[in-house]
């Protein structure tokens, strides 16, 4: 999960701060998902950082596994700005945690084509749902690409060492 990061010292910092690290594996979830509604619903947020703090909530969700609260968020960050390139990006992880792999693919490639801050997340996520649907041509190149973009990201790397690439 990739969340969207909100200079300030507010809620909407602090909700954005507690993605990061979840989105890392770091601890404080609950205590992030709470700033993250707090902001939402005391602050005085742009239409940007509203939409942004609906992601970096739902980047909270989709690490506790609540996949359904995660698309909310994320729905609700694309009704505001249809084209936040995390919003999809993270909806399509959400969709592959929820066993929708098809649809996944097809909203990370959306959000790939808006330029997300970390693409290698989205191509990482994209090369899962392919593996799962059987296309393990274009899941190994996405896996490459994805430790191409960050060479010091393990799970890419991983992935690649199971497969055996062999001329034609």
């Amino acid at each position: 999960a990739a969340e969207v990061t909100i200079i300030g010292n507010g809620l909407a910092a602090a909700c954005s701060s507690a993605a990061r690290r979840a989105a890392n594996n770091l601890p404080s979830r609950a205590e992030g998902e709470q700033q993250c509604t707090l902001a939402l619903e005391n602050e005085s947020l742009s239409r940007h950082e509203t939409a942004a703090t609906f992601v970096n909530r739902g980047v909270l969700y989709l690490s506790d596994v609540a996949v359904e609260r995660a698309l909310r968020d994320f729905d609700r960050a694309l009704k505001i700005e249809p084209d936040l390139p995390e919003a999809l990006v993270n909806r399509g992880a959400a969709l592959i945690a929820g066993g929708h792999e098809a649809d996944a693919g097809a909203e990370i490639t959306r959000g790939l084509a808006l330029k997300p801050t970390e693409p290698e997340k989205a191509y990482y996520n994209r090369g899962v749902a392919e593996e799962r649907l059987g296309d393990v041509r274009s899941a190994y190149f996405d896996y490459r690409t994805a430790s191409e973009l960050k060479p010091d990201w393990a799970l890419p790397r991983t992935e690649l060492a199971r497969f055996t690439v062999t001329p034609r």
